[in-house]
C-alpha cells in the first residue's frame, strides 16, 4: 500500500491562477472567503486530502494521465460552461434503485442533494424512472460473474433521444451492470461527452458484489432470450448501504465534472450570463457544513 500526500507547496502552484480575470474576482471577495479558500493549502484540510493506493493494479497506477493545474483548466476551449439555455442536471434512473419504493426514494434525495450542493448555481431534476425494457437495450449474463449486465452504448443513444432542450447534460444511473461491447467484460460508465450524456452503475460499490454470496448472480434455468425483459423483473438489487451511498454520490460527480470539463463542442463564456456565478466559493461557504456533516455520516 502506497500514501500519496501533496505538499502546501504543490498544491499552491497547482491551484493558484495568475489569470488577471480570476485574480480580479478573487480581489472582490472578503476576509473570510479567502479564508476559506486558503484552507485548501492546510495539511488538515478535507478538500485535497491524501490519496490511498492499495496495489499496482489500482487506477491510478494503472492509468497514468498528465497533471492538469487549475489554470489549465480554466483556459481550456473545450471547457464545458452552463449557461442562461443549458442549465439543468438531468438525472434519469433506470431499473430499480434500491428494494423499495421509500428506500428508492430516499437515495434519490441525497443524490440529489450532493450534487446540488457541489455543482452550486445549477438546477438539478430527476427524470421520471424507467424500465430496462423502455430504454430497449441489448442485455447478457456475464459469463465469468454470471450477472445481469445491460448495454452501455444503447443506454447513450436512448438517453441522447429524451434529453431535454435545457439540459446541461444528462446522466443515467442503474444498478445493473454494464458492458460496452461483447469483448469487454465490464464497465463502470460510459459517456459521450460531445452529447452531453452519460450512464453509470453502482452495483459493482455494492457491498458483495465480488463475493461468492452475491444474490444477483443468474441461475442457468432463469435465463431467458435476449429479447425477453421479464428477467429483470424482481432482479437483486443491492443493499442501499452508507458505502453504497457515498461511493454513489461521488461517482455521480466524478462523471458530471468531467462533462464540464470534455466536451469538444463547447460554447466560449459568457461572463454576464447568471449561471456562470461570479463568486462560485460561496457555494461551498454555504454547504460546506452540511457536506462535512453528510461525509461524516457516511463514513462511520
Amino acid at each position: 500500500m502506497q500514501v500519496l500526500h501533496r505538499s502546501e507547496h504543490t498544491l499552491k502552484k497547482a491551484l493558484i491562477s495568475k489569470n488577471p480575470v480570476l485574480v480580479s474576482q478573487y480581489d472582490k471577495l472578503d476576509a473570510g472567503e479567502r479564508r476559506l479558500m486558503s484552507e485548501a493549502f492546510q495539511p488538515s484540510s478535507n478538500l485535497f486530502g491524501p490519496i490511498i493506493v492499495h496495489s499496482q493494479s489500482d487506477w491510478i497506477n494503472s492509468h497514468p494521465e498528465v497533471p492538469q493545474d487549475f489554470e489549465q483548466f480554466f483556459t481550456d476551449s473545450h471547457r464545458k460552461a452552463p449557461g442562461p439555455e443549458k442549465h439543468i442536471i438531468y438525472i434519469q434512473s433506470i431499473g430499480s434503485l434500491g428494494n423499495n419504493k421509500v428506500i428508492s426514494e430516499e437515495y434519490i434525495k441525497w443524490l440529489k442533494g450532493y450534487c446540488e450542493a457541489f455543482f452550486y448555481g445549477l438546477t438539478v431534476k430527476f427524470l421520471e424512472p424507467v424500465s430496462i425494457s423502455e430504454t430497449k437495450c441489448s442485455f447478457r449474463v456475464n459469463e465469468h460473474t454470471q450477472n445481469l449486465q445491460i448495454h452501455a452504448g444503447h443506454i447513450l443513444a436512448f438517453l441522447k433521444k429524451k434529453k431535454p432542450e435545457d439540459a446541461f447534460c444528462i446522466v443515467g444511473i442503474t444498478m445493473i451492470d454494464l458492458y460496452p461491447r461483447d469483448s469487454w467484460n465490464f464497465v463502470f460508465g460510459q459517456a459521450s461527452l460531445t452529447d452531453g450524456v452519460g450512464i453509470f452503475s453502482f452495483a459493482r460499490y455494492g457491498k458483495d458484489f465480488y463475493s461468492s454470496r452475491y444474490e444477483g448472480k443468474v441461475k442457468k434455468h432463469q435465463q431467458t432470450s435476449s429479447s425477453d425483459y421479464s428477467i429483470f423483473d424482481n432482479y437483486y438489487s443491492p443493499e442501499i448501504t452508507s458505502i453504497l451511498l457515498w461511493r454513489s454520490c461521488k461517482a455521480l460527480l466524478r462523471w458530471i465534472d468531467d462533462e464540464s470539463n470534455g466536451s469538444s463542442g463547447a460554447a466560449p463564456v459568457n461572463s454576464s450570463d447568471p449561471a456562470n456565478l461570479k463568486k462560485p466559493v460561496e457555494a461551498f461557504k454555504d454547504w460546506r457544513e452540511w457536506l462535512i456533516k453528510c461525509i461524516a455520516i457516511l463514513e462511520k
